[in-house]
């Protein structure tokens, strides 16, 4: 009894340390099956984890999706924009190509001239295929005045610019101005052949051509002449380049030689003319 109460504390720390190492063998023995209440337990919470592993990688997968999707979404921006880039660049360079004869044109005769210019930009027109009737951007406040005889850059057979006839100024304000060109009916025109100097009077039409008659019905003309204007009237500058003869009428009932002619400008595309100043 003495004994047991001099070491009481130790045995007790013994017999709990034999306790545990009893305890731990037998949970470290490896166990061929588990046990009935684990068994339930893991038979009722199976079906748990397998549905809410399942609905979590739904959504997992959900939102990656959306991930992939706004990211696909902004690439196929970004592609878009850098199409509509490349769209707007070769529509500038088709309009460079489209304009290269005529910008060289206008440059060279700027240089070689003996008239005073202003280039005026062509911001509107009649409806129709045609330029009968168009407005340029400058007026008044340019130096342009009504009745100014306006005209383009052309390059003759013989590979030399000079001034190809358009029309002139019918009406005038601060900052723009109408043009009637050549080919619109109102106009009417006096030439001269350069080859003879036979003279006579153009007019335009509806469908943007020129014909007119010849003062003289014994008149030497031929088709390929080169036509001027001959400054009669004072309507038109003299000396100003309006197109060649296609074809040659000759009206016997009528003592008359009528002609028709192909202008030297191009009145389906006319981007910008320069108006003579005084």
């Amino acid at each position: 009894m003495y004994f047991f109460k001099k070491y009481k504390d130790r045995m007790m720390v013994t017999i709990v340390a034999i306790i545990l190492i009893v305890i731990i063998g037998k949970t470290s023995v490896e166990r061929k099956s588990l046990t009935k209440f684990e068994r339930i337990v893991g038979n009722t919470i199976s079906p748990v984890n397998k549905f809410s592993f399942s609905v979590g990688k739904k959504v997992s997968d959900f939102f990656g999706t959306i991930r992939n999707l706004s990211s696909i979404l902004q690439e196929n921006e970004r592609l878009s924009e850098e199409v509509e880039e490349l769209k707007e660049k070769n529509r500038d360079l088709e309009n460079v190509i489209g304009k290269a004869d005529y910008l060289k044109n206008e440059a060279e005769l700027s240089l070689n001239t003996e008239y005073k210019f202003v280039l005026g930009q062509v911001i509107g027109k009649e409806p129709g295929n045609w330029y009968n009737t168009f407005v340029i951007d400058k007026g008044l406040k340019h130096g342009i005045k009504n009745g100014a005889t306006v005209v383009q850059g052309i390059e003759t057979d013989r590979g030399v610019i000079k001034e190809g006839l358009v029309g002139r100024i019918s009406e005038v304000g601060d900052n723009s101005a109408k043009v009637i060109s050549i080919v619109d009916e109102l106009n009417r025109i006096s030439f001269k052949i350069i080859r003879t100097q036979d003279g006579g009077i153009l007019q335009g039409s509806l469908d943007g051509t020129l014909s007119g008659y010849l003062f003289d019905s014994k008149a030497d003309v031929i088709v390929g002449d080169k036509l001027y204007t001959s400054g009669l009237g004072k309507v038109f500058i003299d000396d100003i380049y309006i197109g060649e003869v296609e074809e040659v009428i000759e009206l016997e009932e009528k003592l008359m030689k009528k002609i028709k002619v192909k202008p030297a400008i191009n009145f389906k595309k006319l981007y910008r003319v320069f108006v003579i100043l005084d």
